[in-house]
């Protein structure tokens, strides 16, 4: 009997090992899948990461489960390096002084103005903006400037200042400030105070679309000595549509995203100025760009011997820095 069991023991080893060698055994990822995955790793590049990896399954589908675990390490890094830059960039902005996180872009070119000017001249502009947590600040100043033997033919100022603060994803505070100055439209001085609500109705990359609305005070010098002060409304509307990575089409309002375009309507019961620019950018390299465009300004009670309608269109370089 001992013998017996001695040989059903040897038989039944003789059994394992043949099911031992058939079997197919889990191979380890191979050395050239892993050095591929490594070294989009080291990049840094999330895209080429995923891209490799999925290639790696698809050629090496017993391994899914290795390279998944290679990938969830490297994303749990990444996701990591981003809070550790957000948190950092946070604190950079809450601790910045007065005169820092300031961004802009200067204007510089030539423009054909009819209405009660029919010339042709330069126009420079600068736009600041500064981006907080929830403000956001935005400095414009604009100059149109022609003279004609020795005589000025247009000259017409431009300055706005607008502070806004958000109050929630899509709902935000405004406040602005204007001073306009152009004796060929009748006026030296006009000046406008305004504060009120904004909303963000559309913000993607392709498209970009706010509206906002309040009270204005508006005081206005003629250039024959009188002067006139009222309340009255505002109303804005800003819209850019990026058409490609290169090409940008804006009309928006200039109080709140003077991206090239603007349309802004102050409202009173005796004057009603529109302001309406549309622009369309066309990048030339990363921080330069050109600009053509076309404002009509609107002026339904102009000064005596001013007419109501002046229009420019622009051809300008914009320089982002």
């Amino acid at each position: 009997m001992a013998g017996t069991s001695k040989w059903r023991r040897i038989i039944l080893a003789a059994i394992l090992a043949g099911f031992a060698t058939s079997a197919p055994a889990h191979a380890e990822l191979p050395e050239p899948v892993r050095a591929m995955i490594d070294a989009a790793i080291a990049t840094g590049d999330e895209a080429k990461v995923r891209v490799v990896a999925d290639l790696a399954r698809a050629t090496n589908p017993a391994d899914i489960d290795e390279i998944n675990a290679i990938v969830a390490v490297f994303e749990a890094k990444m996701v990591a390096k981003h809070e550790a830059e957000a948190k950092a960039k946070e604190e950079q902005i809450r601790t910045a002084g007065l005169f820092e996180n300031w961004s802009g872009k200067g204007e510089l070119g030539g423009f054909r103005a009819t209405g009660n000017t029919n010339n042709t001249g330069l126009t420079a502009s600068l736009t600041l903006d500064r981006q907080g947590i929830d403000w956001r600040h935005r400095f414009t100043g604009r100059v149109d400037y022609q003279r004609n033997s020795g005589v000025t033919t247009r000259e017409q100022y431009l300055a706005r200042y607008e502070p806004n603060v958000n109050v929630s994803d899509n709902f935000y505070v405004y406040a602005l400030a204007q001073y306009e100055r152009d004796q060929f439209q009748g006026f030296d001085a006009r000046y406008a105070i305004s504060g009120g609500m904004g909303y963000q109705a559309l913000k993607s990359d392709a498209v970009q679309l706010s509206l906002k609305a309040g009270p204005a005070y508006r005081v206005t010098e003629f250039t024959d000595g009188r002067s006139e002060s009222r309340i009255a409304g505002l109303v804005g509307i800003d819209f850019d549509w990026n058409l490609t990575e290169r090409l940008k089409l804006t009309q928006d309002t200039n109080a709140v995203a003077e991206t090239g375009g603007s349309a802004i309507a102050i409202i009173d019961s005796r004057n009603t100025s529109i302001d309406i620019i549309t622009g369309l950018d066309a990048a030339i390299a990363r921080k330069l760009k050109a600009r053509f465009s076309y404002a009509v300004e609107y002026d339904s009670n102009p000064a005596p011997g001013a007419v109501q309608t002046d229009t420019l269109s622009r051809v300008t370089l914009i320089y982002d820095f």
